[in-house]
C-alpha cells in the first residue's frame, strides 16, 4: 500500500513537472544528443547491453543510479518526465522492478517502445521458502521468478537480442549497425562462456559460497551451486539456525572465500568467513558499475574468482 501512495504522489508531481517545462528547457538539452534514439533503462546492465549494441547512436539514461539498490528503488516525478520523453524504454522484467507497471500506466507517450527484457529467457522459478514470507507482504512484488538474468552470458545475449529489436524497430534505417553490434557483443558473450565452460569442467569441487543468493543463473551456465547467507532479494539477517548450516556447508565443501557483493551487508558474510578459516572477496552484481568495469570486465572476473577459490 505505501508503494503504491508513493507512486501516486509521484504521479501527481509527475504531472506538474510536465506542465512546468517550458520551450527554453528544452533548448538546454545537449546537442550532441540530437538525432540519437532515446532510451531509458532502468538499471545499469541494461544500460550496458544497450551501449554495446547502439553504440554512438544511442542516448541511454538509467533511472536507478549506480550506488543504489535496484529492489527497493521507487521512482521520482523527474524519473517519469525521462521515460515520458524516451523513445525506449527498457527494464528487466521477473519482478525485479515491482515499479514499472504502475509508472507506465500514467506515462504520457503512446508511441514509446517498451522493451521487457527478459521475454524469452529461460526463467528460473524459485523455492518456496526464497519468497513464501513475501507472499502476503504489500510492499514485495518480486515475482516467482529470479530476476538475476544478467548475470548468465546465456541469457544477457537473450535480454540483448530483446534490446537490439526496439533499437531496429525505432531505427531501421540503421538496422544493419545494430545487428552487427548485438553479433559482435553476442559472440563476446560465447567467447567468455566456452572458455569458463572448459574451466570449470576441469575441477571437482563445484561449491561457492555469496553473500546474497544472486549467482543462480551463473551457476546453471556453468554446473555449480551457491549457498547464500542471505536471500534471492537480499532481505533479512539469516538466523542463528541458518548461520549454523552455512558453517557445516563451508566446512563439508572447504570453502575457501566467502564472496561479498558492495550492496549487501557484510557482517554476516565476515562472521562467518571468520568462524571457517576463509577469506573474504568481492564479486560482482553488475546492478551498478563497479570499480569501472564494464560489463565483460566484470563477469570475467566473476568467473575467475571463483574458478581460483574452487580448483
Amino acid at each position: 500500500m505505501f508503494r503504491k501512495l508513493v507512486l501516486a504522489l509521484a504521479c501527481v508531481l509527475f504531472i506538474g513537472t510536465l506542465a512546468g517545462c517550458s520551450s527554453e528547457d528544452n533548448k538546454d538539452e545537449n546537442s550532441s544528443d540530437k538525432g540519437k534514439v532515446q532510451v531509458v533503462v532502468s538499471f545499469n546492465p541494461l544500460k550496458e547491453f544497450t551501449e554495446a549494441v547502439g553504440k554512438d547512436k544511442v542516448n541511454v539514461i538509467s533511472i536507478v543510479s549506480d550506488g543504489m539498490e535496484a529492489h527497493d528503488f521507487e521512482p521520482k516525478a523527474k524519473d517519469m518526465e525521462k521515460i515520458s520523453k524516451a523513445k525506449i524504454f527498457v527494464y528487466n522484467g521477473l519482478g525485479m522492478e515491482s515499479w514499472v507497471e504502475d509508472t507506465l500506466q500514467v506515462i504520457d507517450n503512446r508511441d514509446l517502445i517498451i522493451v521487457d527484457s527478459s521475454k524469452n529467457v529461460n526463467a528460473i522459478k524459485m523455492q518456496e521458502d526464497d519468497h513464501e514470507e513475501d507472499e502476503e507482504d504489500d510492499e514485495h512484488e518480486h515475482g516467482e521468478f529470479d530476476p538475476h538474468i544478467w548475470l548468465s552470458v546465456k541469457e544477457a545475449k537473450v535480454q540483448a537480442l530483446n534490446i537490439k529489436n526496439a533499437l531496429v524497430q525505432a531505427d531501421q534505417a540503421n538496422e544493419d549497425f545494430y545487428q552487427k553490434n548485438y553479433q559482435e557483443f553476442a559472440g563476446k558473450l560465447d567467447e567468455l562462456y566456452n572458455e569458463y565452460a572448459q574451466k570449470f569442467q576441469e575441477v571437482q569441487n563445484k561449491h561457492f559460497v555469496t553473500g546474497h543468493a544472486a549467482f543462480a543463473y551463473l551457476c546453471r551456465d556453468f554446473g555449480l551451486e551457491q549457498n547464500s547467507v542471505e536471500d534471492v532479494f537480499a532481505e533479512g539477517e539469516p538466523t542463528p539456525k541458518r548461520l549454523q548450516e552455512l558453517t557445516e556447508y563451508c566446512k563439508e565443501n572447504n570453502i575457501k572465500v566467502v564472496f561479498m557483493e558492495e550492496l549487501a551487508s557484510p557482517k554476516v558474510s565476515e562472521t562467518l568467513a571468520n568462524e571457517v578459516g576463509a577469506k573474504i572477496q568481492t564479486i560482482y552484481t553488475i546492478e551498478s558499475k563497479e570499480d569501472g568495469k564494464d560489463y565483460l570486465q566484470s563477469m570475467r572476473e566473476n568467473l575467475e574468482n571463483i574458478y581460483t577459490s574452487i580448483k
